[in-house]
C-alpha cells in the first residue's frame, strides 16, 4: 500500500500489469475518486480512491506541485 499523500503528476506502479503490459501509470485527477493514465498507451481509469491505494504497489516519482 502506498501512503494518502499522492497528488496530480505523480507516477505510481500498480500491482497489476495493464493489458499493454505496462503498470507504470500518472495520477490525472484526485479526490473521492482517482484517475489514473496509463504511462505506455495512454488509456484514462478512474477508480474510487479506496480501491486504488489497495491496487497501488508504489508511488516512483513524485511531482513538484503543492499538495
Amino acid at each position: 500500500m502506498i501512503p494518502n499523500s499522492f497528488g496530480v503528476g505523480d507516477t505510481v506502479v500498480m500491482r497489476k500489469p495493464h493489458a499493454c503490459g505496462s503498470n507504470e501509470w500518472t495520477i490525472t485527477r484526485t479526490g473521492a475518486d482517482v484517475k489514473i493514465k496509463c504511462n505506455k498507451c495512454g488509456r484514462v481509469v478512474m477508480l474510487d480512491r479506496a480501491d486504488f491505494i489497495r491496487s497501488a504497489k508504489k508511488l516512483t516519482e513524485a511531482s513538484n506541485e503543492l499538495r
